[in-house]
């Protein structure tokens, strides 16, 4: 009976510490940090933007939703009319950065998205719907660790969607850049203005390393310059860029003012 008795208390045992195990990373998997996937189509005509936004609309962004990703953004160059580099950006949210590196090697095993893409995938190798494509791996700040949608109000087609990147001289630099989003309070200023932020982000992966991106959202051109203005002007701003920590933490600044097409899910 007593050899019964302990066995029931270490059963007992074993099952509290599964419980506490499987809460502490409920717990965790609640406090973790988006990873986002950014695919820029580089374009060098009207045909292939054509192409590449029909592959998308039909096929690609199907098989996404069907395979359980939801809220791709797909967006242009807001001058894409006239730019030699048009570009295509999509950006891909998911928890699992394994499961952003290997999902399209699951999507091109997919009938529907084979049959729906067939013009792009079989697309013959002197007509390429695009010229390259560049891949970014992301992960969210520790102040914004998931990806927000935009609460805007304008028509979809006079949005802008305003994607920086800022590259860093060094490491050291560059972490000093990250800190002073988080800890330095940035990203509390662009909220107190309603910059309407999707995401804030570090490159793990991309041509232009050391960088961080990030995106914001205006509902037309006026909304974006007058929230700039009132950026540049605000007290905490003036404040916060002007600590000796957070001089020469850029080298290079990218900004590329997007729209979003019309079958882009946000």
């Amino acid at each position: 009976m007593k050899q019964l008795a302990q066995k029931s208390m270490l059963a007992l045992l074993f099952m509290f510490l599964a419980t506490f195990s499987n809460s502490v990373l409920a717990q965790k998997e609640k406090k973790q940090k988006d990873y986002y996937l950014i695919k820029v189509y580089h374009c060098k005509s009207s045909d292939q933007v054509n192409m590449v936004n029909d592959y998308l609309e039909k096929a690609y962004l199907p098989a996404l939703h069907q395979h359980g990703c939801e809220k791709i953004g797909v967006f242009t160059r807001y001058d894409n009319d006239t730019a030699t580099d048009k570009r295509v950006y999509v950006f891909i949210p998911n928890t699992s950065v394994k499961n952003l590196l290997l999902q399209d090697d699951v999507l091109l095993k997919d009938a529907n998205l084979q049959k729906n893409g067939a013009v792009y995938l079989q697309a013959a190798y002197n007509m390429p719907p695009y010229q390259r494509i560049e891949t970014i791996v992301l992960r969210a700040f520790k102040d914004h660790p998931l990806f927000a949608l935009p609460k805007l109000t304008g028509p979809l087609t006079e949005r802008i969607y305003e994607l920086r990147s800022y590259e860093g001289s060094n490491e050291t630099f560059y972490r000093q850049k990250v800190k002073m989003f988080n800890e330095g309070g940035e990203i509390s200023i662009f909220k107190n203005l309603n910059f309407n932020a999707v995401f804030y982000a570090e490159v793990l992966s991309g041509c232009h390393m050391p960088d961080l991106m990030y995106m914001t959202t205006f509902n037309n051109m006026a909304d974006r310059d007058a929230h700039w203005k009132a950026f540049g002007d605000s007290p905490a701003w003036k404040t916060l860029s002007a600590l000796p920590e957070y001089q020469h933490t850029v080298s290079t600044a990218n900004i590329y003012l997007l729209h979003p097409t019309g079958f882009s899910d946000f």
